[in-house]
């Protein structure tokens, strides 16, 4: 009996502890989200927030966002193929830390299916490692039927980190048919990213 006893009292302290730290974390969840708050820590888990159209939800702004500078985007597209291939608009201007969006139309104007996928490069080439996509239709091959209209996004944000000599920045898209000849990435360095985009043959 006595070892019993023992038994049954030290369950009944575990199960103390075990109610009591159960309660002491979820304690913790209310008090972290006050932290958050206060301090901004979890502002780039609420990046969403950003996406405009966002905005009548009651979103905050990403105060990791640098509003002292303002970079020029230009959208640049190259069709290899008989197909349409465009960005929606030219340029756009975002500052650092903002994330940002473009839509890139495309159209197979050819009488067969086709499978095909966009390769991306940057001007000036230090820029790349700091335009981040979160969102591309660069990282898929997308099969269309003929005559099919397609638009897609592209989700970006430009790091704080960006050199400050660099105010402008191209990206080229080259879109090409798989099962073809890949083509090597557009020289970005050129004078014909200055001319607006083409929309293929």
């Amino acid at each position: 009996m006595g070892l019993r006893a023992e038994n049954l009292k030290m369950v009944g302290k575990l199960t103390v502890v075990a109610v009591g730290m159960f309660a002491f974390g979820y304690s913790l969840i209310p008090l972290y989200k006050a932290i958050c708050e206060v301090t901004g820590v979890n502002i780039l888990a609420r990046t969403e927030q950003d996406v405009p159209g966002n905005a009548a939800r009651g979103a905050g702004k990403n105060t990791q966002v640098d509003t002292s500078r303002t970079i020029t985007v230009e959208f640049d597209a190259n069709a290899h193929g008989p197909w349409k291939f465009k960005p929606a608009q030219r340029s756009m201007q975002v500052h650092p830390g903002e994330m940002a969006t473009v839509m890139y139309e495309f159209q197979n104007v050819q009488d067969h299916r086709m499978s095909a996928q966009a390769i991306p490069s940057y001007a000036p080439r230090q820029a790349a490692p700091h335009f981040n996509k979160l969102e591309c239709f660069c990282f898929n091959q997308y099969t269309l039927e003929p005559g099919e209209k397609k638009e897609w996004p592209v989700v970006f944000v430009i790091d704080t980190r960006l050199p400050k000599d660099v105010t402008t920045i191209t990206l080229s898209y080259t879109f090409f048919e798989v099962g073809g000849k890949v083509p090597a990435a557009p020289d970005t360095t050129s004078a014909h990213l200055a001319q607006p985009a083409r929309s293929g043959a």
